[in-house]
């Protein structure tokens, strides 16, 4: 039987950020090995990997990411709790997840651990070959950080890109350009005002200006400029046409990421709540005949990406009764 206090700090120990998920293989495929598994490893990129891990025809499929944002924190206990970069987002859910399958192997289940679900989802693509696999699944347990609760869903994202040219000219006579510069903030302050939607299974909708860059030199009128947004959206949002609406004569917008907002069952017996992130989660239920697609696992998303990420011990055991819980819901087993 894995212990899973040693497999978190093992794996806590190997810098996976994204771009290095392969580092996780020397910790994953040992322990995979000693529950028995048949392992493929999908090679995605110097250092990028996929990994699938199967128990029988699979039923249920566990998934989560193998890769972390930057800077690598190496683990350190204090009392119960693993402090490190990736302990609940997602390496702790690595181990509950594994832990789950241990006690799950003879009903039939898989483990899938993907790479770049941090920037580029290319894992959660890329593993849509393996779709054939799971003809006889039921359900996907994608693990991420939501305090034990089953996620009701997540919110779609948009990234926006607002731009707006003007007219250089010599910074000692602006009359004489036009100030791309002062367009666009013309423009951001009308989104500012702009309300927001909101959702009773997602919450609110949120965006945030992630950059904004423009000109050339402080004595040179700006010729252009740019922001570029991330908005979390909610069914039905009208934000993007009200930002359209608001643009400058001189100005375009362009979508460059559009992912719609994805709602997940309701499960009885389950406590369900709103998450304020996204996941591959709605790329990866592509695997599961009917789209069924669970979101739910150990840990706080308010630690997670900070100097303080930590799990307790009990809620990584707390985890791995609920993956099991989740798994048998859809097994139509009784605990």
């Amino acid at each position: 039987m894995l212990a899973p206090r040693r497999l978190i700090e093992d794996l806590c120990a190997l810098d996976s950020t994204t771009g290095r998920e392969a580092a996780l293989l020397p910790a994953l495929l040992p322990a995979l090995e000693a529950l028995g598994a048949r392992v493929e490893v999908r090679e995605l990129a110097p250092g990028r990997c996929n990994v699938l891990a199967t128990w029988g025809e699979p039923r249920v499929l566990f998934s989560t990411h193998l890769d972390t944002v930057p800077p690598f924190l190496p683990p350190r206990w204090e009392g119960d709790a693993l402090h490190a970069r990736g302990a609940c987002d997602a390496k702790g859910q690595i181990v509950a997840q594994l832990l789950a399958a241990a006690q799950l192997r003879e009903a039939g289940v898989a483990w899938l651990g993907v790479a770049g679900e941090e920037t580029d989802s290319l894992g959660a693509r890329e593993a849509l070959a393996w779709k054939g696999r799971f003809a006889s699944c039921r359900a996907l347990v994608n693990g991420e950080p939501t305090d034990l609760k089953v996620a009701a869903g997540q919110r779609g994202v948009k990234n926006l890109r607002l731009a707006c040219r003007g007219q250089a000219a010599h910074g000692g006579s602006p009359e004489r350009g036009h100030s791309a510069i002062l367009d666009l903030l013309d423009w951001l302050e009308g989104v500012r005002r702009i309300p927001l939607g909101r959702d009773p299974d997602l919450g609110p909708e949120a965006w945030n200006l992630g950059t904004i860059q423009g000109g050339e030199a402080v004595n040179i009128v700006p010729d252009r400029a740019q922001a570029l947004l991330n908005v979390r959206t909610v069914p039905g949002s009208a934000f993007v046409p009200r930002v359209e609406a608001l643009r400058p004569a001189r100005g375009t917008l362009e979508v460059q990421v559009d992912e719609p907002p994805c709602l997940y069952p309701a499960l009885p017996g389950f406590e369900r709540a709103s998450v304020p992130f996204g996941s591959d989660a709605p790329c990866l239920r592509e695997l599961i005949p009917d789209l069924t697609a669970v979101l739910a696992g150990p840990g706080s998303i308010a630690v997670a990406h900070t100097a303080d990420e930590h799990l307790t011990m009990q809620d990584l055991a707390d985890g791995v009764q609920l993956n099991v819980r989740l798994a048998r819901h859809f097994l139509q087993e009784q605990p």
